[in-house]
């Protein structure tokens, strides 16, 4: 055997453990009992000094140095691209270090659940600093001699070769221009809101339908509540949950969609790559893309609702809305609201740009925790124009921060500014798109993001992907084009 085929061996065992921590993490959002947290936390610490000593597993660097990348092909090129890059970054962050960070946001997950339903950011508070604090001291060591920042470190984690200037250029042109065409869609009539109470096992039953109709295989996947939905995994086990309400249907369908584009691209990538560093998605930005074109572009476009209009229909009988028309404009309305994942297309950027400016100065030292949630009341009301009215739908209602996902947040409003571009490459590529989707038929959409995007899994680098899928770089263009045009037509302004 060559030095590359036993890094490659070490490193599917390495990814294989990886999977297995994965799957704690997604008992315990979904079916572990409430009382198994404290073990839960030293099992996942357990796990994670188990892989982080693969990670700084000094035979890496002995292979690596005997491997001459010239004489691979893409494919290992590529392998090895993304495992210098991990060693590199395990290698920076001390083990002890990597066990507390483990350690200290399994139980975080708990403390922040509970705070979250007694309104209580303070009891919430001394844990945070715990996080933030382990979290400045691994953006440190991350950062050291390599003439970075903490933050910009920190962004490697999820898009590799994006950096905060980067970001701030891009949402700076994003914020105007979503100001102003939030500020005219408020002033003019606003669509009707759905009424009613839907049965939550049906939203289930027609959830996992929908599920389906966007090519999730459910044969290597599965669908279960939490409280946050999220997707788990990759391979040849992608698992996703969801959540309902009685009153908003669109809440649980919706959520669905997001996290089957999420799965889709998981399942879809090139089964060589299996428990091998290709077999995961390229970012966190690409990642998103796929999740918000389903979930959006695809999902809430009038074709596809007109659809769905006739199986609510179907499901709930009369439910008190007259046409597909109505339908369409009800599911695309622009609604006061303080919840991201509950937010419009037009309103969600704004979100997460709120999001990324206070955890960048929280990663500075600009802002310390006791003062996070009247920082952000502040900037919410600056943004949206109304107060928060209780924590759990201001600085408690993401799980982000409580696990330490510490510049994940970016990656949202970047993977909108992909799904723009890629939709505007897919619309010029299948032109006669809706009448598919009026069908509830997606494999036109979904197969060609499957051949551009997913099939490639790690195979590019972030921005390549989208240059490739689209013929140019990306810009932040066709999404405002994309959202100028929507609400325009469908506020009449």
């Amino acid at each position: 055997m060559t030095a590359y085929d036993d890094l490659m061996a070490f490193q599917r065992d390495t990814e294989a453990l990886a999977q297995v921590a994965g799957r704690l993490g997604w008992d315990q959002e979904t079916v572990m009992p409430r009382g198994a947290a404290p073990q839960r936390a030293e099992e996942m610490a357990a796990m994670e000094s188990v892989l982080h000593a693969r990670r700084i597993e000094p035979r890496i660097a002995d292979w690596l140095a005997q491997i001459e990348p010239a004489a691979l092909d893409a494919v290992g090129q590529a392998n090895l691209r993304h495992i210098k890059r991990d060693f590199d970054r395990a290698t920076r962050v001390p083990a002890d270090l990597a066990a507390r960070i483990a350690r200290v946001t399994s139980a975080a997950q708990g403390t922040w659940a509970e705070a979250r339903a007694a309104d209580d950011f303070a009891a919430f508070a001394p844990t945070l600093k715990e996080v933030i604090a382990l979290k400045r001291e691994e953006g440190a060591a991350l950062a050291e001699g390599r003439g970075i920042g903490i933050y910009d470190a920190m962004l490697e984690d999820y898009e590799p070769g994006t950096t905060a200037a980067d970001l701030e250029a891009m949402f700076g042109a994003l914020r105007p221009k979503l100001s102003e065409l939030r500020a005219a869609v408020r002033e003019a009539e606003a669509p009707p809101v759905l009424e009613g109470v839907f049965d939550e096992a049906a939203q289930m039953t027609l959830t996992a339908k929908l599920a389906r109709r966007f090519g999730y295989d459910l044969a290597t996947g599965r669908i279960d509540k939490a409280v946050h939905p999220f997707s788990s995994g990759s391979g040849l086990d992608v698992r996703i949950t969801t959540r309902t309400n009685a009153l908003d249907p669109f809440n649980c369908f919706y959520s669905t969609v997001h996290e089957v584009g999420h799965a889709a691209y998981e399942q879809g990538i090139d089964s060589a790559y299996l428990l091998t560093p290709l077999g995961r998605g390229a970012s966190m930005g690409v990642h998103e893309s796929q999740s918000r074109i389903y979930e959006n572009q695809i999902g809430r476009s009038r074709a596809f609702t007109g659809w769905l209009f006739g199986e609510m229909t179907a499901v709930y009988g009369d439910f008190g809305v007259p046409d597909a028309e109505t339908f369409y404009r009800i599911v695309n309305r622009v609604s006061d609201g303080f919840i991201r994942t509950e937010a419009d297309e037009l309103q969600y950027n704004l979100h997460v740009l709120l999001r990324f400016d206070l955890e960048r100065a929280l990663m500075s030292g600009d802002l310390q925790v006791d003062g996070l949630e009247a920082s952000w009341n502040d900037l919410f009301e600056a943004d949206f124009g109304y107060p928060v009215d209780r924590p759990s739908n201001g600085v408690l209602q993401d799980v982000h921060w409580s696990v330490g996902l510490l510049g994940y947040f970016p990656t949202y409003s970047l993977g909108n500014v992909y799904a723009g571009c890629l939709h505007e490459a897919l619309r010029e590529a299948v032109p006669d798109l809706d009448e598919a989707l009026a069908r509830g038929d997606t494999s036109a959409a979904t197969g060609w993001l499957r051949e551009n995007v997913q099939k490639h899994g790690g195979l590019y680098e972030p921005r390549e992907v989208i240059t490739r899928a689209c013929g140019k770089p990306p810009t932040e263009a066709p999404l405002l084009t994309y959202l100028e045009n929507k609400f325009t037509e469908l506020y009449g302004i």
